[in-house]
């Protein structure tokens, strides 16, 4: 069974194959077009704005906002599946990304009517995109340590303190940031505030990964003042509020797909006298099979208000786990070799290989997801 063949056999609704057939449609059409090129980890490091709002335009971005915030009122499995096919084809979608996948909803709970209104038809439309500012150079994923502070002056906060490995900072207009407003310990006295950018006390600078490219940032808050509208739910709540965050980033389809165009293009090339090779692939196919049926479950939950950031934190550890793994495999067997620009498989898999080492580190390492994990058992 092809990868691409796992997907059409998944029982779905008569309205979930339509809608899947209409994305399929639609990407190829781009690709048809120039468009795009399908890129591996093409959710972290593809951005095109004017991809993103065409996207919108077919309400595919901020699906699952109510229609009075701009959105479609449609199920998450809905989402699931457009969210699936991009990834599959390797789409550029970084720009909207996290706007989209966690900034929308946790305005759409914790945010002021006010801040629902602004933000949320603008994030649907794809003009506002977001980025998050939790990860800091001592922190890492462990965010009770974030050190960046949030003081209340009369009129508003003034924020200080830097925050590392910002996805997409430098094209964002906002940045939802947490920072401690109160003593405590370590969960208590966080809170979140949304910080529209550009801000004259916010300075990013680019951080260039080993591809020479320009995903991440390190962005420095320096007594950089907000209003106080700008507090994103509940002063001191901002521990539990990241918590339920992180069941949206931890366990989406982006978690298990992001090299799945080199795992396509490489069984694309394979023959039936490639024996081993059919087997590999066999032996991949069948593990994505069941990450995927672990992260339906947990889209299934989050559609019904729960909040499993335990079983986020699985799927995000065995996923990325499995990605890195694709990667290895690939490179082991195939017979071109990464960066090889007579086929398309080379370019593909040369750009897996660079962006491997974060697949087990970006959305917290595995380290702290399994303590989650056995913590919740």
């Amino acid at each position: 069974m092809t990868p691409t063949a796992l997907m059409r056999q998944t029982p779905e609704t008569p309205t979930l194959r339509q809608l899947r057939r209409e994305v399929r449609g639609f990407l190829q059409e781009e690709m048809a077009t120039g468009s795009f090129t399908p890129r591996p980890d093409s959710w972290q490091s593809a951005t095109d704005p004017a991809f993103s709002r065409r996207l919108a335009a077919r309400g595919w971005v901020g699906m699952t906002l109510p229609p009075e915030y701009g959105g479609q009122g449609r199920s998450s499995l809905e989402r699931y599946v457009v969210t699936e096919e991009l990834l599959a084809h390797g789409a550029p979608v970084a720009a909207h990304w996290i706007a989209d996948r966690q900034m929308g909803p946790s305005i759409l709970k914790n945010g002021t009517e006010r801040q629902r209104r602004h933000y949320l038809p603008a994030i649907a439309r794809a003009e506002k995109f977001f980025a998050i500012g939790m990860s800091e150079p001592d922190a890492g994923s462990d965010l009770a340590s974030v050190r960046t502070k949030a003081v209340s002056d009369g009129d508003g906060w003034r924020i200080s303190g830097t925050k590392v490995w910002t996805s997409v900072a430098h094209i964002s207009h906002a940045m939802v940031v947490l920072a401690r407003t109160d003593p405590g310990e370590r969960h208590t006295g966080l809170s979140q505030f949304i910080v529209d950018l550009p801000n004259p006390g916010v300075t990013i600078r680019p951080i260039i990964t080993v591809d020479g490219a320009h995903h991440f940032n390190e962005v420095v808050f320096d007594e950089a003042h907000v209003d106080d509208s700008a507090l994103l739910g509940t002063r001191g709540e901002g521990w539990a509020q990241v918590t339920a965050e992180l069941a949206y980033e931890r366990s989406g389809p982006e978690r298990i797909l992001s090299t799945y165009p080199v795992l396509h293009a490489w069984a694309r090339t394979l023959g039936p006298q490639d024996t081993a090779e059919q087997l590999e692939l066999g032996r991949l196919t069948a593990r994505l099979s069941v990450l995927r049926q672990l992260s339906l479950g947990v889209a299934a939950q989050l559609a019904k208000g729960g909040a499993p950031a335990r079983e986020a934190a699985l799927v995000k550890d065995l996923g990325t786990a499995f990605e890195s793994e694709v990667t290895e495999t690939i490179r082991r067997f195939a017979k071109v070799r990464p960066g090889d620009a007579s086929a398309p498989l080379g370019g593909l898999l040369a750009e897996a290989v660079l962006h491997a080492p974060a697949f087990t580190l970006r959305g917290g390492t595995s380290e702290v997801l399994r303590s989650i994990v056995a913590k919740g058992l």
